[in-house]
């Protein structure tokens, strides 16, 4: 009996041991799986929160070390964030209509962005031959790029001004003169100069501006505004094919996907009842606002400074819910 009641107690200390390791298992599974990085609290900041403020800060050319130096700072602001969180909640700051209209409004953003990300990612890519078709048709971008030096003066879009303009232009009139004609009709105008590349030009205004030689002018018009170019002087810098195919493809993507949004939105309001009420009732025949300007496939891009990565961070922080 006493054996049998050791080899029992013995059997039932292996199963409590087993169930032991089980539990500690579990433990340490759930941790890795929840992956924490600090307690705040009892509030949880995981190693997923860091990523996705680091996702934010474009460190595809970072080191390992630099990485995780990245990471580290980007935990103790995670850390402080939190902390100014529980002392708000606390507070009950987030019941003050001004945080809960912000909170909803921030909700609205991030609902509204992702519908676009959804729309966009369906978009297609452009091909190869697409991509050389569009470096072949737009050689002032890439084969005969150049960089203008300009002098401008803009005036309002009244009737009249762009034909008054152009005129004026046609009879190789200065821009002093041209300044000095427009005071005398009391027309409105700003004046001023600026050096532009290729890219930094509008697209349907850059074939004008592009057939200018040193020393012409031309007026570029639009609802906007009248605008009198000069170039004063201007440089070749021509762009390689193989360093702007790349440019292209992403500039393609971008137009295509703005497309997208721009054509899905119209749908929806084509079939959504949209009433505008108060002192909005009039708004309905200019609704439609707009579309963002499209950076250009010429325009160059170049690495992210130490500053501007932590700006970033801070932008990414500051976002995180």
């Amino acid at each position: 009996m006493i054996m049998k009641h050791t080899r029992l107690s013995t059997t039932l200390l292996a199963v409590a041991l087993a169930a032991a390791l089980v539990a500690c298992g579990d433990k340490e599974g759930k941790k890795v799986a929840t992956q924490v990085a600090a307690k705040v609290g009892s509030e949880e900041i995981s190693v997923h929160q860091i990523n996705q403020v680091l996702s934010r800060a474009n460190t595809g050319g970072a080191s390992p070390e630099a990485l995780k130096a990245m990471s580290k700072e980007v935990l103790e602001k995670l850390i402080d964030q939190q902390l100014a969180v529980d002392q708000a909640t606390e507070n009950k700051l987030h019941r003050s209509p001004d945080v809960v209209a912000q909170i909803e409004a921030a909700r609205r953003d991030i609902l509204a962005r992702a519908y676009i990300q959804q729309i966009t990612a369906s978009t297609a890519k452009p091909t190869a031959e697409e991509t050389k078709k569009y470096f072949t048709e737009h050689p002032q971008l890439f084969s005969e790029r150049r960089i203008f030096n300009v002098q401008e003066i803009v005036a309002p879009a009244t009737p009249g001004v762009a034909d008054q303009l152009k005129a004026l232009v046609a009879t190789g009139k200065s821009l002093e003169d041209i300044a000095a004609a427009l005071k005398a009709k009391n027309i409105p105008f700003n004046g001023g100069s600026a050096t532009r590349a290729a890219e930094q030009i509008p697209l349907e205004a850059l074939p004008k501006i592009h057939a200018l030689k040193d020393g012409q002018s031309t007026v570029i018009d639009n609802p906007q505004g009248n605008t009198v170019v000069r170039v004063v002087s201007s440089q070749q810098a021509p762009v390689a094919e193989a360093a702007a195919l790349p440019r292209i493809e992403q500039f393609l993507i971008n137009q295509r996907a703005g497309e997208a949004v721009a054509a899905n939105i119209k749908q929806l309001r084509s079939t959504t009842k949209i009433t505008y009420m108060g002192e909005f009732e009039g708004n309905a025949a200019a609704a439609l606002t707009a579309p963002a300007p499209t950076p250009t496939p010429a325009e160059p891009t170049s690495a992210a400074s130490e500053d501007k990565t932590k700006s970033v961070i801070e932008k990414g922080v500051s976002g995180l819910k």
